[in-house]
């Protein structure tokens, strides 16, 4: 039987809503081990002057534990 774990974490690009995923993925897998899964809980964006300025997703990032 495994134990999995699950944590939410935030991410950004400056690019799009995909690349703020994936930067959270690469960064989650660089602290934890096991990275099973993630689901994107919300989105929003920044605005600068008149602009998207960046792009942030707020995830629930799951990891089997040992």
């Amino acid at each position: 039987m495994s134990v999995v774990k699950v944590i939410e974490i935030s991410a950004s690009s400056s690019k799009s809503f995909e690349k703020a995923v994936k930067n959270g993925i690469k960064s989650a897998s660089e602290s934890l081990d096991n990275v099973t899964g993630a689901w994107v809980e919300s989105q929003k964006v920044t605005v600068k002057d008149g602009k998207i300025d960046d792009y942030r997703v707020i995830m629930k990032v799951s990891f089997v534990l040992k």
